[in-house]
Protein backbone atom coordinates (compact mmCIF):
# COMPACT_ATOMS: atom_id res chain seq x y z
CA UNK A 1 0.00 0.00 0.00
CA UNK A 2 1.09 3.70 -0.74
CA UNK A 3 1.94 6.07 2.14
CA UNK A 4 -0.52 8.78 2.00
CA UNK A 5 2.12 12.29 2.07
CA UNK A 6 0.87 14.22 4.14
CA UNK A 7 2.80 17.40 5.24
CA UNK A 8 2.43 18.11 9.18
CA UNK A 9 1.11 21.20 10.42
CA UNK A 10 3.43 22.88 13.29
CA UNK A 11 2.31 26.39 12.86
CA UNK A 12 -1.13 27.60 12.66
CA UNK A 13 -2.95 30.75 11.09
CA UNK A 14 -5.72 32.44 13.03
CA UNK A 15 -7.97 33.82 10.83
CA UNK A 16 -9.85 36.25 13.95
CA UNK A 17 -12.40 38.97 13.14
CA UNK A 18 -12.14 41.15 10.49
CA UNK A 19 -9.23 42.51 7.65
CA UNK A 20 -10.75 45.99 7.42
CA UNK A 21 -8.29 48.69 9.19
CA UNK A 22 -11.11 50.72 10.43
CA UNK A 23 -12.32 47.86 12.43
CA UNK A 24 -9.39 46.73 13.66
CA UNK A 25 -8.23 49.62 15.27
CA UNK A 26 -11.58 49.94 17.13
CA UNK A 27 -11.56 46.38 18.05
CA UNK A 28 -8.12 46.95 19.45
CA UNK A 29 -8.86 49.70 21.37
CA UNK A 30 -11.94 47.95 22.86
CA UNK A 31 -10.24 45.20 23.66
CA UNK A 32 -7.26 47.07 25.15
CA UNK A 33 -9.27 48.75 27.13
CA UNK A 34 -11.39 45.75 28.37
CA UNK A 35 -8.18 43.97 29.02
CA UNK A 36 -6.27 46.70 31.45
CA UNK A 37 -9.81 47.36 33.20
CA UNK A 38 -10.16 43.41 33.85
CA UNK A 39 -6.15 43.15 35.16
CA UNK A 40 -6.79 46.25 37.57
CA UNK A 41 -10.00 44.77 38.77
CA UNK A 42 -9.09 41.61 39.18
CA UNK A 43 -5.46 41.91 40.60
CA UNK A 44 -6.94 44.61 42.86
CA UNK A 45 -9.12 42.97 44.07
CA UNK A 46 -6.78 39.90 45.06
CA UNK A 47 -4.71 42.82 46.23
CA UNK A 48 -7.43 44.23 48.86
CA UNK A 49 -8.64 40.61 49.68
CA UNK A 50 -4.65 40.10 50.79
CA UNK A 51 -3.94 43.39 52.79
CA UNK A 52 -7.64 43.51 54.83
CA UNK A 53 -7.66 41.30 57.66
CA UNK A 54 -11.18 41.51 57.69
CA UNK A 55 -12.09 39.83 54.36
CA UNK A 56 -9.77 36.91 55.20
CA UNK A 57 -12.70 34.64 55.27
CA UNK A 58 -13.73 31.43 53.04
CA UNK A 59 -16.00 33.38 51.23
CA UNK A 60 -13.30 35.44 50.05
CA UNK A 61 -10.75 33.56 49.77
CA UNK A 62 -12.53 31.64 47.07
CA UNK A 63 -13.69 34.95 45.59
CA UNK A 64 -9.53 35.90 45.53
CA UNK A 65 -9.14 32.56 43.42
CA UNK A 66 -11.83 33.29 41.11
CA UNK A 67 -10.25 36.68 40.19
CA UNK A 68 -6.72 35.12 39.91
CA UNK A 69 -8.26 32.83 37.45
CA UNK A 70 -9.85 35.02 35.47
CA UNK A 71 -6.66 36.99 35.28
CA UNK A 72 -5.22 33.68 33.87
CA UNK A 73 -7.76 33.41 31.42
CA UNK A 74 -8.02 36.71 30.04
CA UNK A 75 -3.94 36.94 30.00
CA UNK A 76 -4.20 33.65 27.56
CA UNK A 77 -6.54 34.95 25.23
CA UNK A 78 -6.11 39.05 24.90
CA UNK A 79 -2.66 39.61 24.52
CA UNK A 80 -2.47 37.46 21.59
CA UNK A 81 -5.44 38.51 19.89
CA UNK A 82 -5.03 42.20 20.46
CA UNK A 83 -1.06 41.01 18.73
CA UNK A 84 -2.75 39.35 15.99
CA UNK A 85 -5.37 42.16 14.89
CA UNK A 86 -2.13 44.01 13.41
CA UNK A 87 0.06 41.02 12.72
CA UNK A 88 0.69 40.41 8.82
CA UNK A 89 0.49 36.42 9.56
CA UNK A 90 -1.39 35.89 12.33
CA UNK A 91 0.97 32.92 12.98
CA UNK A 92 0.71 30.94 15.75
CA UNK A 93 3.07 27.92 16.87
CA UNK A 94 1.90 24.53 18.12
CA UNK A 95 3.12 25.14 21.63
CA UNK A 96 1.97 28.33 22.40
CA UNK A 97 -0.99 26.69 20.81
CA UNK A 98 -0.85 24.20 23.65
CA UNK A 99 -0.23 26.61 25.88
CA UNK A 100 -2.75 28.37 25.14
CA UNK A 101 -5.15 26.07 25.46
CA UNK A 102 -3.91 24.97 29.03
CA UNK A 103 -4.32 27.98 30.61
CA UNK A 104 -7.63 28.64 28.98
CA UNK A 105 -8.71 25.32 30.02
CA UNK A 106 -7.20 25.53 33.76
CA UNK A 107 -9.01 28.93 34.11
CA UNK A 108 -12.19 27.55 32.97
CA UNK A 109 -11.96 24.48 35.17
CA UNK A 110 -11.08 25.94 38.40
CA UNK A 111 -13.74 28.69 37.89
CA UNK A 112 -16.53 25.84 37.38
CA UNK A 113 -15.38 24.06 40.68
CA UNK A 114 -14.94 28.02 42.95
CA UNK A 115 -18.43 29.18 41.36
CA UNK A 116 -20.44 26.19 42.95
CA UNK A 117 -17.46 26.52 46.31
CA UNK A 118 -19.00 29.91 46.79
CA UNK A 119 -22.53 28.60 46.12
CA UNK A 120 -22.58 25.81 49.16
CA UNK A 121 -20.70 29.18 51.34
CA UNK A 122 -23.43 31.07 50.60
CA UNK A 123 -25.44 28.04 51.24
CA UNK A 124 -24.23 27.05 54.36
CA UNK A 125 -24.54 30.68 55.45
CA UNK A 126 -27.96 31.55 55.06
CA UNK A 127 -29.41 28.28 55.81
CA UNK A 128 -27.13 26.98 58.40
CA UNK A 129 -25.72 29.60 60.10
CA UNK A 130 -25.24 28.32 63.44
CA UNK A 131 -23.14 25.44 61.57
CA UNK A 132 -21.25 27.79 59.06
CA UNK A 133 -18.09 27.52 61.35
CA UNK A 134 -17.46 24.00 61.76
CA UNK A 135 -19.07 23.49 58.12
CA UNK A 136 -16.73 25.92 56.36
CA UNK A 137 -13.39 26.22 58.22
CA UNK A 138 -10.42 28.24 56.90
CA UNK A 139 -8.56 24.99 56.97
CA UNK A 140 -11.86 23.35 55.21
CA UNK A 141 -11.47 26.26 52.85
CA UNK A 142 -7.81 25.80 51.65
CA UNK A 143 -7.88 22.19 50.98
CA UNK A 144 -11.09 22.69 48.64
CA UNK A 145 -9.11 25.45 46.81
CA UNK A 146 -5.53 22.93 46.58
CA UNK A 147 -8.37 20.19 45.44
CA UNK A 148 -9.52 22.80 42.38
CA UNK A 149 -6.04 23.77 41.32
CA UNK A 150 -4.82 20.01 41.61
CA UNK A 151 -8.28 18.83 39.43
CA UNK A 152 -8.13 21.66 37.23
CA UNK A 153 -3.84 20.86 36.37
CA UNK A 154 -5.00 17.33 35.52
CA UNK A 155 -7.91 18.15 33.53
CA UNK A 156 -6.04 20.71 31.55
CA UNK A 157 -3.16 18.56 31.14
CA UNK A 158 -5.48 15.34 30.02
CA UNK A 159 -6.56 17.56 27.28
CA UNK A 160 -3.68 18.85 26.35
CA UNK A 161 -1.72 15.15 26.04
CA UNK A 162 -4.12 13.83 23.77
CA UNK A 163 -4.36 17.02 21.52
CA UNK A 164 -0.63 15.91 21.11
CA UNK A 165 -1.37 12.72 19.98
CA UNK A 166 -2.98 14.39 16.93
CA UNK A 167 -1.28 15.32 14.29
CA UNK A 168 -2.74 18.31 11.87
CA UNK A 169 -2.76 18.19 8.16
CA UNK A 170 -5.83 19.35 6.72
CA UNK A 171 -4.83 22.96 7.09
CA UNK A 172 -3.43 25.27 9.34
CA UNK A 173 -5.96 27.69 9.32
CA UNK A 174 -8.22 27.77 12.51
CA UNK A 175 -11.31 30.02 12.44
CA UNK A 176 -10.95 31.77 15.51
CA UNK A 177 -9.39 34.44 17.39
CA UNK A 178 -8.04 31.75 19.96
CA UNK A 179 -6.39 28.03 20.25
CA UNK A 180 -9.86 26.04 20.77
CA UNK A 181 -10.26 22.43 21.02
CA UNK A 182 -13.23 21.76 18.79
CA UNK A 183 -11.77 23.70 15.75
CA UNK A 184 -8.51 21.93 16.00
CA UNK A 185 -10.24 18.65 15.99
CA UNK A 186 -11.49 19.51 12.49
CA UNK A 187 -8.04 20.13 11.69
CA UNK A 188 -6.74 16.69 12.73
CA UNK A 189 -6.09 13.77 10.27
CA UNK A 190 -5.70 11.68 13.16
CA UNK A 191 -9.08 10.31 14.41
CA UNK A 192 -10.25 12.79 17.40
CA UNK A 193 -13.05 10.07 18.55
CA UNK A 194 -11.08 9.54 21.47
CA UNK A 195 -10.54 13.31 22.61
CA UNK A 196 -14.01 13.26 21.92
CA UNK A 197 -14.93 11.05 24.35
CA UNK A 198 -12.72 12.13 27.05
CA UNK A 199 -14.58 15.16 27.16
CA UNK A 200 -17.52 13.46 27.78
CA UNK A 201 -16.11 11.37 30.35
CA UNK A 202 -13.83 14.20 32.73
CA UNK A 203 -15.72 17.55 31.39
CA UNK A 204 -18.88 16.66 31.23
CA UNK A 205 -19.21 15.54 35.12
CA UNK A 206 -17.22 18.43 36.00
CA UNK A 207 -20.17 20.62 34.65
CA UNK A 208 -22.77 18.49 35.85
CA UNK A 209 -21.38 18.27 39.42
CA UNK A 210 -21.15 22.03 39.69
CA UNK A 211 -24.18 23.15 38.01
CA UNK A 212 -25.37 20.54 40.35
CA UNK A 213 -24.16 22.04 43.45
CA UNK A 214 -24.94 25.63 42.24
CA UNK A 215 -28.73 24.80 41.75
CA UNK A 216 -29.22 22.94 44.88
CA UNK A 217 -27.58 25.63 46.93
CA UNK A 218 -29.21 28.65 45.13
CA UNK A 219 -32.88 26.54 45.22
CA UNK A 220 -32.31 26.03 48.92
CA UNK A 221 -31.38 29.78 49.71
CA UNK A 222 -34.03 31.19 47.85
CA UNK A 223 -36.29 28.77 50.38
CA UNK A 224 -35.18 29.98 53.38
CA UNK A 225 -35.16 33.74 52.31
CA UNK A 226 -39.07 33.40 52.13
CA UNK A 227 -39.00 31.99 55.47
CA UNK A 228 -37.21 34.16 57.42
CA UNK A 229 -39.59 36.53 59.36
CA UNK A 230 -37.10 39.72 59.27
CA UNK A 231 -37.97 41.96 55.93
CA UNK A 232 -34.20 43.28 56.55
CA UNK A 233 -32.83 39.82 56.80
CA UNK A 234 -34.07 38.19 53.72
CA UNK A 235 -33.24 41.70 51.96
CA UNK A 236 -30.20 40.86 52.82
CA UNK A 237 -29.93 37.69 51.95
CA UNK A 238 -31.44 38.00 48.32
CA UNK A 239 -29.16 41.18 48.08
CA UNK A 240 -26.20 39.06 48.64
CA UNK A 241 -26.61 35.96 46.36
CA UNK A 242 -28.99 37.90 43.88
CA UNK A 243 -25.06 39.52 42.05
CA UNK A 244 -23.56 35.78 43.06
CA UNK A 245 -26.18 33.85 40.91
CA UNK A 246 -26.29 36.19 38.31
CA UNK A 247 -22.29 35.80 37.46
CA UNK A 248 -23.09 32.17 38.11
CA UNK A 249 -25.90 32.27 35.37
CA UNK A 250 -23.80 33.93 32.96
CA UNK A 251 -21.09 32.01 33.09
CA UNK A 252 -22.88 28.32 32.62
CA UNK A 253 -25.17 29.99 30.07
CA UNK A 254 -22.12 30.26 27.89
CA UNK A 255 -19.85 27.54 29.13
CA UNK A 256 -23.00 25.34 27.95
CA UNK A 257 -23.69 27.36 24.64
CA UNK A 258 -20.02 27.07 23.79
CA UNK A 259 -19.72 23.08 24.70
CA UNK A 260 -22.70 22.13 22.47
CA UNK A 261 -21.96 18.35 20.59
CA UNK A 262 -19.41 17.84 18.02
CA UNK A 263 -21.55 19.58 14.87
CA UNK A 264 -19.73 20.54 11.66
CA UNK A 265 -19.45 23.93 10.96
CA UNK A 266 -18.09 27.91 12.90
CA UNK A 267 -18.15 27.87 16.39
CA UNK A 268 -19.96 30.57 17.83
CA UNK A 269 -17.07 33.31 18.63
CA UNK A 270 -19.74 35.93 19.75
CA UNK A 271 -20.02 33.37 23.03
CA UNK A 272 -16.29 32.65 23.09
CA UNK A 273 -16.05 36.41 23.13
CA UNK A 274 -18.12 36.83 26.18
CA UNK A 275 -17.07 34.16 28.32
CA UNK A 276 -13.40 34.14 27.82
CA UNK A 277 -13.38 38.54 27.85
CA UNK A 278 -16.17 39.71 28.90
CA UNK A 279 -17.07 37.63 31.96
CA UNK A 280 -13.60 38.10 33.27
CA UNK A 281 -14.33 41.93 33.07
CA UNK A 282 -17.74 41.79 35.12
CA UNK A 283 -16.85 39.13 38.11
CA UNK A 284 -14.68 41.84 40.05
CA UNK A 285 -17.36 44.65 39.74
CA UNK A 286 -20.60 42.10 40.02
CA UNK A 287 -19.15 40.69 43.07
CA UNK A 288 -17.71 43.84 44.54
CA UNK A 289 -20.13 46.79 43.94
CA UNK A 290 -23.34 45.88 46.20
CA UNK A 291 -21.00 43.96 48.50
CA UNK A 292 -20.87 46.72 51.45
CA UNK A 293 -17.66 44.43 53.39
CA UNK A 294 -15.67 44.88 49.99
CA UNK A 295 -16.37 48.90 49.46
CA UNK A 296 -15.88 49.22 53.19
CA UNK A 297 -12.46 47.91 52.96
CA UNK A 298 -11.60 49.84 49.99
CA UNK A 299 -12.56 53.04 51.81
CA UNK A 300 -10.13 51.92 54.75
CA UNK A 301 -7.37 51.24 52.59
CA UNK A 302 -7.69 54.64 50.68
CA UNK A 303 -8.29 56.60 53.97
CA UNK A 304 -5.22 54.98 55.19
CA UNK A 305 -3.68 55.75 51.95
CA UNK A 306 -4.90 59.51 51.82
CA UNK A 307 -3.80 59.83 56.14
CA UNK A 308 -0.28 58.64 54.86
CA UNK A 309 0.40 60.80 51.93
CA UNK A 310 -1.10 63.90 54.26
CA UNK A 311 1.19 62.78 57.52
CA UNK A 312 4.73 62.51 54.71
CA UNK A 313 3.66 65.87 53.05
CA UNK A 314 3.66 67.62 56.88
CA UNK A 315 6.79 65.91 57.67
CA UNK A 316 8.45 67.59 54.37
Amino acid sequence: MAKENHSLTTEFILIGFTDHPMLKILLFLVFFAIYLITMVGNLGLVALIFTEHRLHTPMYIFLGNLAVMDSCCSCAITPKMLENLFSEDRMISLNECMTQFYFLCLAETADCFLLAAMAYDRYVAICSPLQYHNMISKKFCIQMTIGTFIASNLHSMIHVGLLLRLTFCRSNQIDHFFCDILPLYRLSCTDPYINELMIYIFSMPIQVFTIATVLFSYICIIFTVFKMKSKEGSSKAFSTCASHFLSVSIFYICLLMYIRPFEEGDKDISVAIFYTIVIPLLNPFIYSLRNKEVINALKNVMKNYNTKQTSSSMEN
